[in-house]
């Protein structure tokens, strides 16, 4: 297990209320193929800041790339919602982007 795996782990775990370190250890999971313990940690980051843009262009893609679409749609359109809200739209650019990838992976 690597270092930064097990410091993100600890932080998250002693309860940081930083988005960052969420959203690392999610990275750090989907980096190792553990989709399942990222799309977990998302999910949490999810419920303690739904309004922080980055989890859900990475949790989308992950999710698209382990062939699991409708999740992929979903995390892609509350992702453009958030962005759209906030203003962001570089972010709403990138998951506009992302989302029409998965589409033209579910029509084939």
């Amino acid at each position: 297990m690597s270092k930064r795996l097990l410091m993100l782990e600890k932080m998250t775990q002693a309860g940081s209320k930083d988005p960052f370190h969420w959203y690392a250890l999610a990275l750090e999971y989907a980096g190792q193929g553990r989709q399942d313990d990222a799309l977990a940690t998302f999910v949490s980051l999810r419920a303690a800041d739904e309004n922080y843009v980055p989890m859900y262009l990475m949790c989308g893609t992950m999710l698209a790339k382990a062939g699991r679409p409708l999740e992929a749609e979903e995390w892609l359109t509350r992702g453009i919602e958030v962005a759209q809200r906030k203003g962001d739209a570089h972010a709403l650019s990138e998951l506009r982007e992302a989302l029409s990838g998965v589409h033209d992976i579910t029509e084939h």
